[in-house]
């Protein structure tokens, strides 16, 4: 039984997923598809990086990732099946693998554009319908890669900022996404904390200029309704609030800055 997962921003109201889903099933009946979630930001590649790539290693092997935040749908823009690790990814070329394409092992990529392999009519508009889900439902149904489209040399990989080291020893990073529960993502990972910490072992987490505090291990650390720092499940440094929203409450999201000091 193959696996096929949907990562969307088309929300739940409508009848975009269930459209998908349908196709993907009409040529694999067997298939078992799996949400992981439809409430990506609206046109957010940057959210749905993150999330596909939090994801990504908790699959096994064979598994097909269907990714579909498209703003430049309809245009000269590519759709790709990129295999990684033995996965595969069907997407856009906007940006959506770029932490996958970090982190997991290269293996293909192809343009998919054999259009025997699309619905009848492809409308302008949702490429996620008549192209990718077909397309993954020719994968799942024992398709071979090689025969959604030629080979591709080249993506678009987003450009992602990077934690910076700061003269005194500290570390400069900045929120990447917030989640459901209104914690803010950053990107400075686990590794890049601990080096920090080894030259600066009392350093404290600020917002900008709100002061945070030190690095805590669970939201229990703190009394409900304040603030802290942690390391979140992903193993990126986060800023939270116990039982409330940090997005909210700070006022702050995607962008602004974290400084470790």
């Amino acid at each position: 039984m193959a696996i096929v997962t949907l990562t969307t921003d088309f929300g739940v109201s409508d009848h975009y997923v269930a459209c998908m889903k349908g196709v993907i099933l009409q040529a694999a009946p067997a298939t078992y598809l799996i949400d992981v979630t439809h409430q990506i930001e609206r046109h957010d590649v940057v959210h749905a990086a993150v999330v596909l790539r939090q994801v990504f290693e908790y699959y096994p092997r064979g598994t097909i990732h269907v990714v579909v935040v498209d703003p430049g749908v309809g245009t000269t823009r590519r759709l790709l099946a990129l295999q990684y690790s033995g996965q595969t990814i069907l997407s856009p070329d906007n940006g959506i693998v770029s932490l996958v394409h970090r982190d997991m092992q290269l293996m293909e990529i192809r343009g998919v554009e054999n259009q025997e392999l699309f619905r009848r009519h492809v409308s302008s508009t949702f490429h996620g319908r008549d192209v990718l889900a077909p397309v993954a439902g020719f994968l799942a149904s024992g398709g071979a890669i090689s025969s959604v489209g030629p080979p591709v040399a080249q993506l678009e990989i987003l450009n992602l900022p990077k934690p910076v080291m700061l003269s005194d020893g500290g570390i400069e990073g900045q929120i990447l996404y917030k989640d459901t529960f209104g914690n803010l993502i950053s990107n400075i990972g686990r590794d890049d904390l601990k080096n920090c910490l080894l030259r600066r072992p009392q350093a404290e987490v600020y917002a900008g200029a709100l002061r945070i505090g030190p690095v805590r291990r669970t939201y229990a650390d703190v009394g409900p309704g304040e603030i802290l720092a942690l390391i979140s499940s992903s193993g990126s440094l986060e800023i939270a609030m116990n039982q409330d929203s940090a997005a909210v409450r700070l006022r702050v999201g995607p962008g602004s800055a974290v400084i470790v000091r």
